[in-house]
């Protein structure tokens, strides 16, 4: 009884054991809402985006600074030294001598002051700056979208290029599973005088390429591990398998409004915003030839003493008109009507584009769908015909030849099946992508 007792116990921990071996030895499994988030704590494009933001949000500010109050303090401890003086005179004129041997005098003093500037009018140059400066944040802003956006795009197309490189490591495992059957029945017939040796060489090389496309499969699960974590911004290589099926989501059969699509896409939304800080650009370069008016205020206080209490103050205005400054002020409004110019070209020829992309990817996504479903049907048709053909293989009512002309066809749907739903995957992405959709899409 307690030999039985202990052979359950050691049989327990052997199995407890051995399922903690298999349990560590697989892969941790990572889903697309994994992907989202680390890509988006971490991806260094998407950093270097929002940084972008920080730099457009900072520049308004210092643009800000000069319609503010420019207040300067100073202090100063001056000390000198002089030469003694003697003075004589007679018969009520007196005479001024310098005396070389006369004792040194040295004196301190002390300043304190504060100045303050303020500007009245400038043109509305400032103003206009302004504006320029919250058009570029708007503009960073979208930009920001924007590399979201072909992050998920490349994301999403890493993690359905390993979600289809794991699937087609079980399809090629079937393919040599079967194509080991197959050898096996041409083997058989062989050794009994109703086949021929080249059928059988022909079912060996077949299974030699069998076992060639199934390596080849795993080592192309190593390569898409890579490229995803290459798209997560990830520091570490970590293998993992990908969670879900080769599916799409999103058909959306019925033909969109391109036109009005586009007007909210992250795209063409940036080069609105860039095309309206142009036109405030060339508004403040106008101002140039305003004049500048300020309001100056200052107070100092110096004396002998460390507290000095001798005061002084003065208020006032000042004007300043420039009359030539070599062509600065010309050159600069020609640059900002170049730069809108340029801008309103910028936003026809991104409106162009992003409505043909939207055409574009939309059809590719329609005709990769459609495709998917053709060759679902195709591999069907082909499994159908395989197993019936195996059967009068088996009994000779077929001839290799024929026979392995279906095994082929079926070999071949079964990939190409698997690449139709990849295609159709990445057609998604790239319709997502063409949309302006971004991380926060999913």
């Amino acid at each position: 009884m307690i030999k039985r007792y202990i052979k359950v116990a050691v049989t327990a921990f052997i199995y407890v054991l051995f399922s903690t071996t298999v349990a560590l030895a697989e892969e941790p499994q990572i889903s697309w809402d994994d992907c989202v988030r680390e890509a988006k704590r971490q991806h260094p494009d998407l950093v270097s985006a929002f940084e972008k933001i920080k730099q457009a949000k900072a520049s308004k500010e210092i643009t800000r600074s000069a319609v503010l109050p420019q207040i300067t303090g100073t202090a100063a401890e001056n000390t000198s030294n002089g030469v003694g003086v003697t003075s004589s005179g007679s018969s009520g004129q007196g005479v001024t001598s310098l005396q070389g041997g006369g004792e040194s005098a040295s004196s301190t003093r002390y300043e304190y002051g504060a100045d303050l500037q303020q500007l009245l009018f400038d043109g509305f140059k400032t103003s206009y700056t302004l504006s320029s400066n919250q058009r570029s944040i708007e503009a960073s802003r979208y930009n920001y979208d924007v590399t979201s956006s072909n992050i998920r795009l490349q994301l999403r197309t890493a993690y359905s290029n390993l979600l289809a490189a794991q699937e087609l490591v079980k399809v090629t495992e079937e393919i040599e599973g079967r194509r080991k059957q197959n050898l096996e029945l041409v083997r058989l017939r062989y050794e009994g005088g109703r086949e021929h040796r080249g059928s059988l060489l022909t079912s060996e090389a077949d299974l030699a390429q069998a076992v060639y496309d199934v390596n080849q499969a795993k080592r192309n699960v190593y390569l898409a591990q890579r490229q995803l974590m290459k798209e997560l911004g990830a520091r570490k290589f970590v293998p993992f398998t990908a969670m879900g099926a080769l599916e799409v989501r999103e058909a959306e059969h019925v033909r969109p409004d391109f036109e009005k699509l586009s007007d909210t896409t992250p795209l063409l939304r940036q080069l609105i915003e860039k095309k309206e800080a142009a036109k405030f650009d060339l508004k403040s370069a106008k101002a140039g030839f305003f004049p500048q008016i300020y309001l100056t205020a200052g107070e100092s206080n110096s004396n002998t003493d460390a507290f000095p209490d001798q005061n002084q103050w003065s208020l006032g205005t000042s004007l300043s008109l420039p009359i030539f400054d070599g062509g600065n002020t010309i050159a600069t409004v020609q640059k900002a009507k170049a730069t809108l110019g340029q801008a309103e070209a910028d936003e026809r020829s991104g409106r162009d584009g992003v409505i043909y992309t939207l055409s574009n990817t939309w059809t590719q996504l329609q005709n990769n769908i459609e495709n998917t479903t053709v060759q679902a049907k195709v591999l069907e048709a082909a499994e159908v015909r395989a197993r019936i053909a195996e059967a009068e293989y088996s009994i000779g009512l077929l001839i290799y030849d024929n026979w392995i002309i279906i095994e082929n066809a079926l070999v071949a749907a079964k990939k190409v099946f698997v690449n139709a739903k990849l295609n159709a995957m990445i057609a998604e992405a790239n319709w997502v992508q063409a949309k302006g959709g971004t991380l926060d899409y999913d």
